[in-house]
């Protein structure tokens, strides 16, 4: 059986422009959620950022357009065309948790499709089914889910549960992400797993199988905040191998792969980047807010390996983390 690549499938050329289909805008729009895993990477630097931008509308659009325009297929001033090329742009939703505020993620859904976006939702599944998302599945082209365990104990120690200690109910899942599949018949299903010590010997073949997803991405945990749930290499590996049956839908990504290879803007308008000093005590570093610098100027305050971004993406269509 055909060993799963965890680090750059290829090199990329240094000098040629890659092409690839589309290049996807991750908004954290929101710090809030209902679960507190020991290793979310969902804590930005909050002093003197002021409230979490997604709340005030007039500046959620103002943003939406100026990353639209910043990032169309048509913007060669955008200093990413000397390096790619790409057809279309996705903005993908996420937090923390965005389905706390279902009606301000459809909204956003709806507005930022009307620029010309396509859309997609990160998500940790447990609010699928609280309220009616129909119009929000309209808007999809991909339903992100994070998943780490098929076993209720060891979500209890991740601490993927909430205040009331309830776990996320994998039947309800399941159907879930059938209603997705049933209103958008043309929506991709993507599961994120997060591997660390308390799942690493865990085997989700048989749930991730119930949900079918399009592309299964298995990330080693990164240890932005602490070390406490880190694995080794030999481990990681260890749970890749241990899920080969999947096929094609698997794609794996090391410590290596992530660092300084996305490109993201938290939920007070920044972008920002996790790099190799976090264990200095610095997680992050940020650009400038992007409504006051504007988006080429604040893009270029951060730091962006182009060639590793590449390799990470030469078999997948190329993402930008906002």
């Amino acid at each position: 059986m055909q060993r799963a690549e965890t680090i750059q499938p290829r090199k990329p050329s240094e000098t040629q422009a890659q092409a690839v289909n589309q290049l996807v805008v991750n908004w954290h729009i929101t710090e809030a959620c209902n679960y507190s895993c020991r290793y979310c990477y969902s804590s930005w630097k909050k002093k003197r950022a002021g409230r979490e931008l997604f709340r005030d509308g007039k500046a959620t659009r103002e943003l939406l357009r100026e990353l639209f325009r910043f990032f169309s297929p048509d913007n060669t001033t955008n200093p990413l065309h000397a390096r790619l090329k790409w057809a279309d742009l996705r903005l993908s939703v996420a937090g923390g948790e965005p389905l706390l505020y279902p009606e301000t993620t459809t909204q956003i859904a709806h507005e930022a499709k009307a620029l010309g976006f396509k859309l997609s939702l990160i998500t940790n599944g447990s609010m699928l089914t609280n309220c009616n998302l129909d119009s929000l599945f309209k808007n999809l082209s991909m339903l992100g889910i994070s998943l780490d365990s098929a076993d209720a104990q060891t979500c209890h120690q991740i601490r993927r549960a909430d205040k009331s200690g309830q776990v996320l109910n994998f039947d309800t899942l399941v159907k879930a992400v059938e209603t997705a599949r049933s209103v958008n018949p043309g929506i991709l299903i993507k599961v994120n797993t997060v591997v660390n010590k308390f799942n690493a010997k865990e085997n989700l073949t048989e749930l991730v199988e119930r949900i079918n997803p399009d592309k299964w991405k298995i990330l080693k945990v990164l240890s932005v905040i602490n070390d406490e749930l880190a694995i080794s290499e030999q481990q990681f590996e260890s749970f890749v191998n241990r899920h080969q049956k999947l096929g094609s839908a698997l794609s794996a990504e090391n410590n290596q792969d992530m660092t300084e290879s996305y490109l993201m803007v938290d939920p007070h308008g920044r972008f920002f980047q996790n790099q190799s000093n976090i264990r200095a005590g610095k997680p992050y570093d940020y650009s400038r807010p992007i409504l006051q610098v504007g988006a080429e100027a604040a893009f270029r305050q951060i730091n962006f390996d182009v060639m590793k971004f590449l390799g990470r993406y030469s078999m997948f269509p190329v993402e930008v983390a906002v």
